[in-house]
């Protein structure tokens, strides 16, 4: 089946390209009388919208348009629709470029699967399909918001560049997402310096869940930690997920990766608030690698679509780095796996 949706009890199927007429998101399953506006929506979109400081020129204003599923202000419990037209698309510089393949796109698989590609600003597969994914988080927020989860999303790492401090009030201030105020200005003074050598960088977004109650996870192949892991990979620049302590268990005894119990709740939180798949109702952290942004212009070696060998420096309205556009994508896809697994455990409840 044709992977563009995601989700069971909390559904969303997203549409459009990067310069087609518009993107936007059907979601199925969102409980009735939520209250729910364009504006709560718009201030998530704001936070990834194209244009600003550090990030790609392109101007796009991403203002959202309801068209079905809210009434008055709230839910009706029937699929929400959501539409952000494209208005600042120039294709121009795609088209000098539409018979060869970019070294670290998706141009080349896209090819082999479909027999087509959409080469303006890569389509489907282009980061602006992400745009329909932050609506749809805020929507899922409304979710969240019966039970008191928040969910948080920053950058810890820039180019090397890594936070040595989490101070989650910083983050709104910051054009970055950075948590530490220590770090910032490195952080922009090295997106400047690979903007002038005309690379690009990537780094890594932590993102904890605070209020997550103990309980959700679908054992054994819908672990609530698993479905983390695809929501996040299926972001197209992250290349490596990981929960909680992540990849450093490996170096630890059980004695210090266990996380042990007292009466007042966990002594440690190395399984970053999921064990056995379930949440244990500790802080969900999970944290996202994101890889550099493959359009440069530095010059790389490549083929044709005839496979001929050739080079390619590209030009044209590039970000140098997906953070910080990618920082609220993370939260709002974490936001989709916790809507969907609260609405997935209540259906148990009700029936117990």
């Amino acid at each position: 089946m044709p992977g563009n949706s995601f989700g069971q009890a909390f559904k969303v199927t997203t549409f459009g390209e990067s310069h087609g007429v518009a993107l936007g998101v059907i979601i199925d399953g969102c409980p009735p009388r939520l209250p729910l506006l364009a504006e709560d929506i718009q201030k998530e979109l704001e936070k990834r919208r194209p244009g600003k400081r550090l990030t790609t020129p392109r101007r796009e204003p991403d203002k959202v348009e309801i068209l079905s599923g809210v009434f008055e202000g709230k839910t009706t419990g029937t699929p929400i629709a959501l539409v952000i037209y494209n208005r600042d698309v120039d294709s121009s510089k795609y088209e000098k470029i539409k018979d060869i393949f970019r070294p670290g796109h998706g141009d080349f698989t896209y090819l082999k699967k479909y027999g087509i590609r959409d080469w303006r600003g890569g389509g489907r597969a282009s980061g602006r399909e992400t745009v329909a994914r932050v609506a749809a988080g805020a929507v899922a927020q409304k979710v969240l918001d019966t039970v008191g989860i928040k969910v948080f999303a920053y950058t810890v790492a820039l180019g090397g560049i890594k936070a040595k401090n989490c101070d989650l009030n910083f983050i709104e201030e910051n054009s970055l997402f950075c948590c530490d105020p220590e770090v910032y200005e490195e952080m922009e003074k090295r997106i400047i310096e690979v903007r002038k050598i005309g690379d690009s960088i990537g780094g890594i977004v932590e993102v904890r869940a605070i209020g997550c109650p103990a309980g959700l996870g679908e054992p054994v192949f819908d672990k609530l930690d698993a479905d983390l892991a695809k929501a996040l990979m299926s972001i197209g620049a992250v290349k490596g997920v990981e929960i909680g302590a992540g990849f450093k268990v490996a170096e630890m005894l059980g004695s210090e990766c266990n996380d042990e119990i007292t009466p007042d709740g966990f002594l440690s939180n190395n399984a970053g608030g999921i064990l056995a798949g379930i949440s244990n109702g500790d802080e969900i952290i999970v944290r996202a690698a994101v890889k550099p942004i493959p359009s440069i212009e530095k010059t790389q070696r490549t083929i044709t679509t005839k496979g001929k060998p050739t080079t390619i420096s590209i030009t044209g309205r590039h970000d140098i780095s997906a953070i910080p556009r990618i920082v609220p994508v993370c939260a709002a896809m974490v936001r989709l796996v916790l809507a969907d697994h609260l609405l997935r455990q209540r259906m148990i409840d009700e029936n117990t």
